[in-house]
């Protein structure tokens, strides 16, 4: 049949009748509130190039996760760490006290009702900013698989409930499989960053996680913004490699990427809303260009209709007190 007799737009005429035949609909459960944890206490520093987010000391975070819960139904949070003092490797970052197993230690003890994701990565341990071992100018691969697998066991041992590693190094699912497994977690899954790409919606990360690279860039490790078929390469090596859930980052301009892992591999999958994609939204909204909470709305929903079972936003708080 056709127009007269088809009208699709008697499905439009009423809020009431377009919620009832929404096809897609992002809802709390969705979501993940990335945190950046600093030294000291009562800090609470603003990021400049991601408003409303902040460095927290560990006393003021556990607080502030207690009211991500209570005021916008939020019980998902992922951990990046900033450290007192930096090394060539990152082995700071694998220390029983290094500052996330400190953090999550705390959050722990004080929030029964919170699932905690656990970034694993160098890049904010190092006195370089690159996201491990360098030798002769570049990342060497399989030295800093013995890094990561060591900052994987540190911060389960602390509590972490997901492990989240986001160096783009081969093997590095299996390597830390194994250390967890053979550690006595069996139990614990990873959130592998599977389809990591060399982006240029990472800058606002890059201040609050004081993690610029001091040389060059990442492009040997993470990859290529042309690509497509090699991320589902990169998805289905870290499956066989023992991946539970797997990511794709940045999410907007790659929601092709979501969408073909979703329709290629039966796994969850993740996508990361990054911070230069927030900024972005925030500078607009400043300016009185855009609907700032509309336009929040239609970005998750657009990330979920593409396939993401979860997304990891720092639009999650603001979304979860207004939805």
């Amino acid at each position: 049949m056709s127009f007269p007799i088809t009208r699709l737009r008697r499905l439009r005429q009423s809020k009431l009748m377009r919620d009832m035949v929404r096809e897609t609909e992002v809802n709390r459960d969705d979501l993940i509130m990335p945190y950046f944890v600093c030294p000291g206490s009562g800090v609470k520093n603003p990021i400049a190039s991601m408003p409303g987010n902040f460095q927290w000391s560990i006393d003021l975070l556990v607080d502030e996760v207690k009211d991500l819960i209570q005021s916008a139904g939020i019980h998902k949070i992922l951990l990046f760490g900033i450290p007192e003092e930096k090394d060539e490797t990152g082995d700071v970052a694998c220390e029983h006290d290094a500052i996330v197993c400190r953090a999550i230690r705390a959050i722990k003890k004080e929030v029964s009702d919170v699932l905690i994701v656990a970034d694993v990565c160098n890049c904010e341990y190092t006195t370089h900013g690159h996201c491990g071992t360098i030798i002769d100018g570049d990342v060497d691969n399989d030295l800093t698989l013995v890094t990561l697998a060591g900052q994987a066991m540190a911060l389960a041992a602390a509590g972490a409930d997901v492990i989240a590693p986001s160096d783009m190094m081969d093997g590095r699912v299996a390597a830390i499989r194994k250390a967890l497994d053979d550690g006595g977690f069996i139990k614990t899954p990873i959130m592998a960053y599977s389809a990591k790409y060399a982006s240029s919606f990472y800058g606002p990360f890059r201040d609050a996680a004081e993690s610029a690279p001091q040389f060059g860039d990442r492009s040997t490790y993470q990859m290529d913004s042309g690509n497509s078929d090699e991320a589902l390469r990169e998805v289905e090596q870290d499956i066989a490699e023992g991946a539970d859930l797997v990511m794709v980052k940045p999410a907007l301009s790659y929601l092709d990427i979501i969408q073909r892992v979703k329709s290629t591999f039966n796994i969850p999958v993740v996508a990361y809303n990054v911070s230069g994609e927030f900024s972005m939204v925030k500078a607009a909204g400043a300016n009185g260009w855009i609907d700032e909470k509309r336009m929040i709305t239609e970005i998750l929903t657009s990330i979920k209709r593409a396939g993401a079972d979860v997304i990891i936003t720092y639009h999650a708080k603001e979304f979860g007190v207004n939805i």
